[in-house]
């Protein structure tokens, strides 16, 4: 079965904490690979290959204004303008979607060089991006921020940490604070269609990528399968069909990860599940019994634990 790495569902699975030590001990950057290369015996189709700002210190924490680095503290002099000015995560993050904006959470604890260097870091990143991304820091000993924590797998990740957040809510990124570079957040910058596909991977559910536009061929045919499948009472309540326009450019680098090519003139249809599997992608015309007997083959790959709780459902 072909994976493709996606950054946020493999948070999801394995925690923040270790991704990010992975991250550490093999290079710079925390992000892995887009592609990785695992062939599921028999799949079906050519399957690619492929933030609550810290308004006042609580004791013995610190004060990230400005004015608490040391004197001799290289970096921005005042805080980025971008800032969410929300009191706590879950309020910065229903203020990024409002607005339609990512959202990068500088997570800290101790006020040590490393926090320093990691948020002079943050500041200069999220400053070049400009109106085009909130940001919040949040303290992760914090107890209104414990159920984040918890979710995340944050109480031993090694701090501080960079999370970004897609406009929905979804995970889609995250960096070591110290080593973070503004390239890494520009990465983790997530199209309308990647949105879509990894928050309905996060949720556990089966989704049929329709890659397809008024110039492609074939579109109704394509969508015949992926809706018999859809509407089989097996699939039904866990299946998400996300619809992109190989023309948009902003869908791009989303297609390249896929290795769809945004000139095809043929409607393609790109099978992926949970944790983050592409197991088929499929040209024209697609039907319910090849759709059903790909996820059969992935399943019977990962030993039979796909579904809601893995690859794909259940009988």
């Amino acid at each position: 079965m072909m994976r493709i790495l996606l950054i946020a569902i493999a948070i999801a699975v394995v925690g923040v904490a270790g991704l990010v030590w992975a991250g550490a001990k093999d290079g710079p950057s925390s992000q892995p690979p887009s592609t990785a290369s695992e062939a599921a015996p028999g799949s079906e189709g050519d399957a690619p290959k492929d933030a609550s700002r810290a308004t006042q210190a609580p004791a013995g924490k610190p004060d990230l204004s400005p004015s608490s680095q040391p004197e001799n503290a290289k970096g921005p002099t005042s805080r980025p303008a971008n800032e969410s000015g929300a009191k706590n995560l879950a309020a910065a993050l229903q203020q990024a979607a409002d607005a339609g904006k990512h959202l990068f959470v500088f997570v800290y604890e101790r006020d040590d060089e490393q926090m320093r260097a990691g948020r002079r870091n943050f500041d200069a990143a999220v400053a070049r991006l400009g109106d085009a991304v909130q940001w919040i820091a949040v303290d992760r000993s914090a107890p209104s921020e414990r159920e984040f924590v918890e979710k995340y797998g944050l109480k031993a990740a090694p701090m501080p940490l960079v999370l970004s957040f897609a406009p929905n809510g979804t995970l889609v990124g995250g960096f070591l604070g110290a080593r973070l570079t503004e390239q890494h957040l520009v990465e983790a910058l997530a199209s309308p269609g990647m949105q879509a596909c990894l928050q309905a991977l996060e949720q556990r559910k089966l989704v049929l990528l329709c890659v397809q536009n008024g110039s492609t061929r074939d579109n109704d045919a394509a969508m015949k399968g992926v809706d018999a499948f859809r509407a089989d009472p097996r699939f039904a309540g866990f299946t998400e069909i996300v619809k992109v326009d190989p023309s948009d450019a902003v869908e791009s680098k989303f297609l390249a990860q896929l290795q769809v090519d945004p000139k095809t003139d043929q409607a393609t249809t790109v099978f992926l599940v949970p944790p983050g599997a592409v197991v088929g992608k499929f040209s024209g015309a697609t039907d319910k019994t090849r759709l059903i007997a790909t996820l059969q083959r992935a399943s019977s790959g990962c030993g039979g634990g796909c579904g809601p709780s893995g690859c794909g459902p259940r009988k």
